[in-house]
């Protein structure tokens, strides 16, 4: 017999989020709010025109620091004419802000695809859309630098350069090794500025105002790879974590070395000898001490990932990145017990 009686109404309920998952929300909703109200534009934010940020010709202010550049601390640049020096060190600088526009010509490819997949509603559409903004200013701004020392500087190496078109389809194929590459990409470049800003008596003023524009806006975009990484990886499978966890250090080395490390033609227009440059990158005990400091902030992530197991140890020691983590982001070196 059929029943009269009426069935209880139901109401739908939306799944409940783990505090984790709302947290990083709100991150992606502080961040997104920070991109609208704390925004640089380089052609407002810095005086390009003004009389001190003019480059003319031997300013020993582009020598390289002995205590933050690789290159600079060695007794083969220390050995060069001051007149060589000052070239050298005007070369270098241009090339690393032309290294910085590549590989965020990468990044904001990369972001816009992966962006390109979200679901409507997806908070981090609008956070990376912000981000990929942002970059675009930096490219214009490092190109800018580039222009105004003059140096002809073909940017990072080679073989990066042809690969260039292929890595942004990482951030769709599997964008947790896309985000592996972002920090390996960011992560050095933001350590070296930050040194060079610590002690920037000496600087150029136009290297002093594109790296505290840049570091002051790369900080956000760090904060979202870190947050976005400690979001998605616990809830991958032991296996995929497993995997993650060998990939993170190499992924890490393979492009702090395309990034970090100058071109062939550095070596050639210089006539640096190669036994120099196998010292700086990284057989001298300075560079090697340099080379694990970078990374710091990175292992510290795999620990709060849960990437840092026997195996994945093994391979950050193998690849000379391994050391102490830091306690905190941006913790500089100085402050390690």
């Amino acid at each position: 017999m059929t029943s009269t009686q009426p069935r209880p109404t139901t109401t739908y309920q939306p799944p409940v989020k783990q505090d984790a998952e709302l947290d990083y929300e709100q991150v992606l909703d502080d961040l997104s709010s920070a991109s609208v109200h704390r925004n640089f534009d380089p052609y407002i934010d810095i005086a390009w025109d003004a009389p001190e940020m003019a480059i003319v010709p031997d300013d020993p202010r582009w020598i390289l620091s002995y205590t933050v550049d690789p290159i600079g601390r060695h007794p083969w640049y220390q050995s060069l004419p001051e007149s060589e020096q000052i070239r050298l060190g005007m070369w270098r600088q241009a090339n690393v802000a032309k290294v910085g526009l590549q590989f965020e010509s990468i990044l904001i490819r990369g972001l816009l695809q992966y962006s390109d997949r979200l679901p409507n509603g997806d908070k981090r559409f609008r956070y990376t859309t912000h981000e990929a903004k942002e970059e675009c200013n930096h490219t214009l701004m490092f190109q800018e630098l580039v222009n105004r020392i003059g140096m002809k500087t073909p940017g990072m190496r080679r073989w990066l350069r042809l690969l260039s078109p292929i890595v942004p389809l990482f951030s769709t194929i599997t964008p947790t090794v896309f985000y592996f590459g972002v920090l390996a990409g960011e992560e050095p470049i933001d350590h070296i500025q930050k040194d060079f800003l610590r002690g920037k008596d000496g600087l150029h003023p136009a290297m002093s105002a594109v790296m505290e524009l840049h570091v002051a806006e790369e900080a956000r975009h760090i904060s979202f790879a870190h947050n976005h990484l400690r979001a998605t990886i616990p809830n991958k499978g032991r296996l995929t974590k497993f995997v993650l966890s060998i990939a993170m250090p190499i992924v890490m080395r393979v492009l702090c070395n395309a990034i970090v490390i100058p071109p062939a033609e550095f070596r050639k227009e210089f006539n640096v000898p190669r036994e120099v440059m196998k010292d700086i990158f990284w057989e001298s005990e300075q560079s090697k001490v340099f080379l694990a400091g970078v990374f710091g902030d990175v292992r510290m992530l795999a620990e709060q990932c849960g990437l840092m197991n026997p195996a994945s140890r093994r391979v950050w020691r193998a690849l000379g990145i391994d050391g102490r983590n830091s306690r905190f982001r941006s913790e500089p070196a100085y402050t390690a017990s």
